[in-house]
Order: structure tokens, then C-alpha cells, then sequence
């Protein structure tokens, strides 16, 4: 089980975007890094292709470290454990003690 899923509220907690708050669109588990969404903006220079025949300049969103985020609880930041509820593993705010899922 993750302690950040996709769909999560999470809060950038260093580099370029620090304090800034996104939706996480994806989770990389294998190399521990997520892409949140609107943040850690990067240039792409495109060749044209069918899809764009034009190519040129694209903004996207580039992955970030898992480490560099937080997930957001009832707007306030909060590490993730871990607990049993009724016979399953559920994810805990460390912060309020509230089950997540």
C-alpha cells in the first residue's frame, strides 16, 4: 500500500513550486516520484507530428520526488500511516489520527 495515491491533495514542501498545493495525477512507485497537477512546469521543445503539425514549445508537467510532497487532510499538510480497521489496511493522518480511506 502507498502512502500517496493518485487523486490525493498534496502540498509541495521543497524546490521551485514549495507551498503550492495540486491534485496528484500520477504515482510512480517504482522510481518514487508523482506529477501533480499544474505544478513543476517544464518547456518541451516538440517536432512536428500528426497530433501536433506544428510543433513547437509545450508546457508540461514534469514528475516530482515522492519525498517533496505532503499529503493535504482537512487543509492542513500531515505524514501517512499505516492501521487496521475492521480487518483491512487503511492509510491514518499522523497529524489528526483520521483514517484517509
Amino acid at each position: 500500500m502507498q502512502k500517496i495515491k493518485k487523486g490525493d491533495t498534496v502540498q509541495i514542501i521543497a524546490g521551485k513550486d514549495k507551498g503550492q498545493e495540486g491534485k496528484v495525477v500520477s504515482v510512480n512507485p517504482k522510481t518514487g516520484r508523482v506529477v501533480v497537477e499544474g505544478l513543476n512546469m517544464v518547456t518541451k521543445h516538440t517536432k512536428p507530428s500528426q497530433a501536433n503539425p506544428n510543433g513547437g514549445i509545450v508546457e508540461k508537467e514534469a514528475p516530482i520526488d515522492i519525498s517533496n510532497v505532503m499529503l493535504v487532510v482537512g487543509g492542513k499538510t500531515t505524514r501517512v500511516g499505516f492501521d487496521f480497521k475492521d480487518g483491512k489496511k487503511v492509510r491514518v493522518a499522523k497529524a489528526t489520527g483520521k483514517v484517509i480511506d
